[in-house]
């Protein structure tokens, strides 16, 4: 049986107050009494409840997360940054997955309203216009993590997506390739929008046309990526070259190329938005294009305990750097370059 607080005064000998105020920080209890409760509850097995001292102290120790893809490695890694920095300030986690749904995202959202949390971390799909307004007003402190949402003044952490796409295009146009073509994600977000811009602004400088039958707009998994690829390769003019915008579709292009009996690099060479933790051990290495996802996760948390604390301060929006990690993808000698 559950133990109660009734049972931890008892056993305390002191009243249900006291042990309340025991379990609050801070409180005005004595060392004497918190240990001689905190000995009880151990004794008992018992755990105070969240959502009590909520109603209690007026203040939350829990913050909603709400990623896209579960099964994305991009979004856990910045879980993973989010965690390390609200664990240390004494916060819990509570973790939700929208897998890309609007309906399943608002219910996210609105259950994480409603049990009290003390902010909200998340990636947006970007419904219609207003509806995060609606869903995320204040006191709720909002960060918002990857894609620019609709409608929704927030604090925002991403990476400069245009720069890091620019810097993978330019260093296959260095390696001579003139038919580049693009697997991009779903232009509803402003990720696969601004990786699109960095892919034209490269070509541009380097005085190359864009192709629009080069350009396959995917939905940023596995499986889009296959069929992007597919489809490129069905093209009367193959491209020599692909950037391809997300580490999920990455591997869907590995696979199509595969099947295909297609050389990588010989015959396409490829460049992929997205370190991935497997991404030496693709046949051949993959050449990609690096987002610091932790620490994107890190630099959300601290932005939300910043908020906490100064409810009031003004919007920030940080943009952390991307690198390119060269491997045998792309056919050049490995190492490491930076945008700019």
């Amino acid at each position: 049986r559950t133990a109660t607080i009734q049972k931890v005064a008892e056993h305390a000998g002191v009243s249900i107050a006291t042990v309340s105020r025991a379990f609050a920080d801070p409180a005005p209890v004595s060392d004497e009494l918190r240990q001689r409760v905190q000995e009880a509850a151990r004794v008992l097995n018992y755990r105070p409840s969240r959502a009590a001292r909520t109603l209690r102290v007026g203040t939350s120790q829990a913050v909603g997360v709400v990623i896209p893809d579960l099964q994305n490695p991009f979004f856990t890694a910045v879980v993973r940054g989010i965690e390390a920095v609200l664990q240390a300030a004494g916060y819990t986690l509570l973790l939700a997955n929208s897998d890309e749904d609007t309906a399943r995202e608002r219910n996210n959202l609105e259950t994480l309203r409603a049990d009290g949390v003390a902010g909200i971390v998340f990636v947006p799909i970007n419904p219609a216009r207003g509806t995060y307004r609606q869903l995320l007003v204040p006191p709720l402190h909002t960060v918002v993590v990857d894609r620019l949402p609709a409608d929704l003044r927030a604090d925002l952490v991403t990476v400069d997506n245009v720069g890091g796409t620019r810097l993978g295009v330019e260093h296959l146009i260095a390696l001579g390739h003139h038919d580049i073509a693009l697997l991009g994600g779903p232009s509803r977000h402003s990720t696969a929008r601004e990786r699109e811009l960095g892919y034209e602004q490269a070509l541009q400088a380097a005085k190359l046309p864009l192709r629009p039958e080069f350009v396959f707009r995917g939905d940023f998994r596995e499986g889009g990526g296959y069929e992007g690829m597919r489809a490129l390769l069905a093209l009367p003019r193959r491209p020599t070259a692909v950037f391809v915008a997300n580490n999920l579709m990455t591997l869907g292009a590995f696979r199509a190329l595969h099947e295909a009996g297609v050389r990588i690099p010989d015959e396409v060479a490829l460049v992929g938005f997205d370190d991935m933790p497997w991404a030496t051990s693709l046949n051949p290495p993959l050449t990609a294009v690096s987002q610091p996802s932790q620490e994107i996760g890190a630099a959300a948390a601290e932005l939300l305990l910043e908020r906490i604390a100064q409810p009031d301060r003004a919007i920030r929006h940080v943009t952390l750097e991307a690198t390119l990690i060269v491997r045998a993808s792309c056919g050049a000698a490995s190492g490491t370059r930076r945008a700019g």
